[in-house]
Parts: C-alpha cells; sequence; structure tokens
C-alpha cells in the first residue's frame, strides 16, 4: 500500500464545522472481575467530526475494537456516554437501538462478513431488504461507481478477489447512507495491492460523498489516508494528530511501545 493520497484538509475541507457526527464522554469498560478483571477503557472523551476519516491507532490491548465496539453499539460500557448524532445509545430501548444500527451506523469487518449464497448485489442491498426499504437508485449507482463493483454485480463471494469482497462489504455500509461508518482493521485480511485499494475506496467515499469514517487500525501506511489518528493506549487517548504521515505515524508507535515496555 503506496502513493501519495490527498486528505480533505490540505484539499481545503474544513473540519470543526457544525455538530459532530459521534461523541464519547468519560466512556469505562471492564472485563472480567478480580485479578483477572481487564479495564479496557479508562475514561475516554472523543468527537468524531462529521465528513472526516479518523483512524484509531494503539498497541494491543490499548482499547481502540472496544472503543469502536461500544461507539457503533455493539458492545455496552461500564459507564459514560456514546452520541450518535443528537441521539445519546445508552437510552435507547432495543427497537430504537435496532432501528439506529440499521439506518444511522454502518460497519465494515476485516472478515468482509458477506453472505455466501446471496450475489455482490445482493449482499449489497441485504440492509434495506432486511428493513423493507428500497435503494436510492442514484444514490445506489453512485456507490457502485464509487467501488468500481459495476461488472461483478452477479458474482458470488467465493466468485470474488478478497478486495471485490471488502469492496460489497463498503458499499453495503454505503449504500444506507449511514450517519457514520465504522470500520474494523478493513484491510487486515487483504494483500498489499488490494488493501491500497480498499483504502483509497473509503478516502474517496469521505471526499466525494462526505461521509464519516472511523477505522480501527495498526497499520500506519493505512493510517497515512485519514484526515486524522487519534492514538490510545491503556484505555486512554494519549495522542492525535491531522494530515498524518506514515513517517509521523510510526514515529509515535514507536514511542508508545518504548514506554510501554520501560513500565
Amino acid at each position: 500500500m503506496s502513493g501519495a493520497v490527498t486528505h480533505a484538509a490540505e484539499a481545503g475541507h474544513p473540519y470543526g464545522l457544525g455538530p459532530p457526527a459521534a461523541r464519547v464522554r468519560d466512556l469505562t469498560k471492564t472485563y472480567g472481575r478480580g485479578p483477572a478483571a481487564v479495564r479496557a477503557l479508562a475514561g475516554v472523551s472523543l468527537d468524531i467530526e462529521a465528513g472526516e476519516f479518523t483512524a484509531v491507532m494503539g498497541p494491543s490491548g490499548s482499547g481502540k475494537s472496544t472503543l469502536m465496539h461500544c461507539c457503533a453499539a455493539l458492545d455496552t460500557p461500564d459507564s459514560g456516554e456514546v452520541w450518535i448524532g443528537n441521539q445519546e445509545i445508552g437510552r435507547l430501548g432495543d427497537n430504537a437501538l435496532t432501528k439506529l444500527r440499521r439506518d444511522e451506523i454502518g460497519f465494515v469487518f476485516q472478515s468482509f462478513n458477506l453472505v455466501p449464497t446471496l450475489t455482490a448485489e445482493e449482499n449489497i442491498l441485504l440492509p434495506l431488504s432486511i428493513a423493507g426499504r428500497r435503494p436510492d437508485r442514484r444514490w445506489y449507482r453512485s456507490v457502485i461507481r464509487t467501488v468500481g463493483l459495476d461488472d461483478r454485480l452477479e458474482h458470488k463471494p467465493n466468485e470474488l478477489s478478497g478486495g471485490q469482497q471488502q469492496r460489497v462489504a463498503v458499499a453495503r455500509a454505503l449504500v444506507s447512507r449511514p450517519q457514520i461508518v465504522f470500520a474494523d482493521e478493513p484491510t487486515g485480511n487483504l494483500d498489499s495491492h488490494s488493501g491500497a485499494e480498499v483504502l483509497s475506496l473509503l478516502r474517496r467515499s469521505v471526499d466525494e460523498h462526505e461521509q464519516t469514517i472511523v477505522m480501527v487500525t495498526h497499520d500506519a501506511v493505512a493510517a497515512a489516508y485519514t484526515d486524522r489518528v487519534v492514538f490510545l493506549a491503556d484505555g486512554l487517548i494519549v495522542d492525535e494528530i491531522r494530515q498524518p504521515t506514515r513517517e509521523r505515524v510510526l514515529e509515535i508507535m514507536t514511542a508508545m511501545t518504548a514506554v510501554a515496555h520501560e513500565v
């Protein structure tokens, strides 16, 4: 995964204007009890700006996946608040939470999570089918054009490359026009070429469609495609940078690792 990328901020895309797409306040989460307890989040507060591509990075066990899962309503924090737009998800009942996940949140998994018996098009439209909604045809065509899958829509997942399967998964996350898309190591199962294709696709989704994307990654090259990188260690945000470069990200991650070894 190499090559220059253009950040939205560099292209005059303003940040920090308007309400955040998501807000986290004093989030805590502990797994287990007693001596075996692991505190994954130790009081995280964070704003995710609308129309930006944000990366969340940190050493293994830093809490980055837990933070994402709590933000995407896939896990429940012990305390604190998560807001998606103007909705505090901890106050929502089961039906409202299901509707929020379906309509306002997109999720891209590392393992694609496609239904093997469905075509690419059927997989993309599955969330809308489950919701009993018809796709916005103009938006659907725009998504398909962005992900470059016009000639693969009738293929089933086993007839697609790993990069193509992940592009189907990204299209599925975008087609309902969610307020925010979360991507958990979206290039983790891909070779460098396919990974670069998917990262470029996510970048274009932000630049061309003003999508808000939050990506957990351990890869400094992947982080360099984003507008902002937030660094976690021991369940806390310890640093952040804008207009990241691979070199700057590696520098911070190396310093974080050195500190961890000293403790």
